[in-house]
């Protein structure tokens, strides 16, 4: 037997850990996958099959009629018939306010925090581990605990109900994204930086310049998870914008839930509201998602 032969044999060898490890992460995906495929099969499920076809993986007959009536695009009558109670959701509207709601906390707060975790990580001033010390405090505390305060603070300045009021709490600061970036930062060679400093550049210029270009990759990463998180964020939109103009999608779909009487939800177009409000973010995955997860496996600059 040659030695290339012995090479293959080798490679194909069964092996008990690695099969074990494949298995584990199969279960781990069809756990993941498996409530958003639900969510959309109920959503083209019709009203009257969904009791009768509980067990079934795919329906009989699927429908487009709660997409429509969740949309508005089907008639009274029409939603009355395929089982809803005509009520709908102003789609394009709550999803602008969900983009513009996500996206500027996303883009904001990632910038801001990466200027705040540069400073930590290059700049020497009194009080600086104490400071950071206190930021990262700030992960051990419970956002339930500030709601109430960031409420009445923003009662007192009137900005209830404004799309200002609704984003300016966490506008500026993550202590995760904080603690993340800097550590990103302590890792980047000093020596471009060092000769920029030479040339007469300052601390904003090297970091705008030299750090902000090396670090796109988990500037990318922190802007993804923020956005994503503050996409599904139900609590503080629902206290404080529940108005039409700042209506989210997450506080949309419950009012349309409360819609419906309580001895018979709408489930059926409560998914098909809930699929629509996820494809956004869903599609932004699907294009970014390969940034992500190379920016994971980020060594530094070199």
């Amino acid at each position: 037997m040659t030695t290339a032969t012995a090479g293959i044999r080798k490679s194909v060898r069964f092996r008990p850990g690695r099969t074990a490890a494949w298995i584990i992460i199969a279960i781990a995906v069809i756990a993941t996958v498996f409530p958003f495929y639900w969510m959309v099969r109920t959503a083209l499920t019709p009203t009257a099959d969904l009791v009768p076809q509980a067990s079934q993986l795919w329906p009989s007959s699927p429908t487009l009629i709660n997409f429509q009536r969740v949309l508005g695009l089907a008639s009274i009558e029409e939603s009355v018939a395929a089982g809803g109670t005509g009520a709908s959701i102003d789609f394009i509207r709550y999803t602008i306010n969900s983009v513009i709601y996500a996206g500027s906390i996303a883009v904001i707060q990632t910038l801001s925090c990466a200027a705040a975790a540069y400073a930590f990580a290059r700049l020497r001033f009194p009080g600086r581990n104490v400071l950071f010390g206190v930021i990262l405090a700030g992960l051990m505390i419970p956002g339930i605990f500030t709601l109430l305060p960031n409420f009445a603070l923003m009662r007192e300045l009137d900005l209830l109900n404004t799309m200002l009021g609704l984003v300016a709490p966490a506008l500026l600061m993550s202590p995760f994204t904080i603690f993340f970036l800097r550590q990103f930062f302590l890792s980047l060679p000093r020596d471009v930086e060092e000769a920029a400093m030479l040339d007469g550049v300052g601390s904003l210029g090297r970091f705008w310049r030299i750090a902000l270009p090396l670090s796109r990759g988990p500037i990318a990463t922190m802007m993804l998870i923020t956005l994503v998180g503050m996409w599904k964020d139900y609590l503080w939109p629902l206290v404080a914008g529940n108005s039409e103009l700042t209506r989210v999608l997450t506080v949309a779909l419950g009012v349309f839930q409360q819609q419906s009487p309580n001895t018979a939800p709408d489930w059926t177009g409560l998914m098909a509201g809930a699929t629509l409000s996820v494809l956004p973010v869903l599609l932004i995955l699907v294009f970014l998602g390969k940034q992500l997860i190379q920016s994971l496996n980020f060594s530094g600059g070199k």
